[in-house]
């Protein structure tokens, strides 16, 4: 099985305002081609040996595999969680004018 070419990516923080900046950062790095933040949702999760309750906003970011290394470690850098939630999901099919605007809105500063 070939490996995916294109990724969502989905991490979550505990403010609509963080989650801008989450989302505005990635996709200026070209990271991401795009960024969709989502209304609050409540989250329930142990941590530290209690069970939490907590409304979080979700940022789902678009971008090529080849890129996930570096949105990782940029989504690590810029949050302020000690373990944040960053799960890379393969798109399997897409529109190929869309994917292919991913792919060049992620492209690298070297491709340019």
């Amino acid at each position: 099985m070939t490996e995916p070419a294109w990724l969502t990516v989905l991490t979550t923080t505990d403010s609509e305002e963080k989650a801008h900046l989450l989302a505005r950062g990635a996709v200026e790095a070209r990271l991401a081609a795009c960024a969709q933040i989502s209304a609050p949702v409540t989250s329930v999760y142990r941590w530290q040996n209690a069970i939490e309750t907590t409304e979080e906003w979700q940022v789902l970011l678009k971008t090529k595999a080849e890129r996930y290394d570096e949105l990782e470690a940029h989504l690590v850098a810029a949050h302020d969680y000690d373990t944040p939630e960053i799960i890379a999901t393969p798109v399997v099919r897409g529109n190929a004018r869309y994917l292919a605007w991913v792919t060049a809105e992620t492209a690298s500063a070297a491709a340019l």
